[in-house]
């Protein structure tokens, strides 16, 4: 995910960066990080965890309590296996 890409997601949702910081359990300065791409002149990479929690909140997953977890192996038959999120599309 590119900082541009998160950065659709978020107005995608109407999200200012505090209610997306609050939504992903982060301060808002790392959403400021994770939208401009560097932090103090070094590229910033957005944690697959955030990548992944993006990804639930725009599926309308606000929060998860671990109720319906299934064995790792009948996942792997189950789940479509890809190494993009929906949120990655190119804009």
């Amino acid at each position: 995910m590119t900082s541009d890409q998160f950065r659709h997601w978020r107005k995608s949702l109407g999200l200012k960066q505090k209610d997306a910081a609050d939504r992903l359990g982060l301060k808002k300065r790392m959403i400021q990080y994770y939208e401009k791409g560097d932090r103090d002149g070094r590229p910033v990479e957005i944690p697959k965890s955030v990548r992944l929690a993006c990804f639930a909140i725009s599926s309308g997953i606000g929060d998860f309590d671990g109720s319906g977890v299934f064995p790792v192996t009948e996942l792997e038959t189950t789940a479509p296996q890809t190494d993009t999120l929906p949120c990655e599309q190119e804009l």
